[in-house]
């Protein structure tokens, strides 16, 4: 079991899509679910632009991503961390960071994951990933990822 001092790693999936029940949050139910599969907690939230995300501090890992929409991450995540309190929340936390798109990943992780890391201070990146529309739709895409993120925050957990 996936454990921090308290108990149970607790793990939030902060994320933007234009559509509901579309690829997107398809993916991040299955990313969710393989989380939880470890024995975490998991919660799932929408980005807004002028929310207050003081919740996040009762994190452990926060798994942040959206859509790319005419060359830009999708405006409700970038909103949120300019414009909200989120990018303060966010300071010094273990992150999962991932971007759908249609772009070829080297393309992808030039122009899309920096307009994402631009807003963070001293993160501690779990995973970065770029995701194609087929591996949105791709359940083990989705387990892939949740492995990838848990793993990788016990070896944080390592002295």
């Amino acid at each position: 079991m996936t454990q921090n001092a308290t108990g149970p790693m607790k793990a939030i999936i902060l994320y933007d899509s234009i559509s509901v029940g579309g690829s997107t949050d398809r993916f991040i139910d299955a990313v969710g679910r393989g989380i939880a599969e470890s024995g975490a907690y998991v919660e799932k939230a929408r980005c807004r632009q002028h929310g207050d995300y003081s919740f996040v501090d009762e994190f452990d890992v926060v798994v942040l991503g959206a859509p790319i929409y005419y060359l830009l991450v999708s405006s409700e995540l970038l909103g949120a961390l300019s414009k909200s309190n989120l990018k303060q929340h966010l300071r010094g936390k273990r992150i999962a960071l991932f971007v759908a798109c249609g772009s070829p990943e080297p393309m992808a992780n030039l122009l899309y994951m920096p307009q994402l890391k631009m807003n963070l201070e001293q993160p501690v990146i779990l995973v970065e990933r770029v995701l194609s529309p087929d591996q949105l739709n791709n359940p083990e895409a989705a387990a892939g990822f949740a492995r990838e993120i848990v793993g990788s925050y016990e070896r944080t957990l390592k002295p």
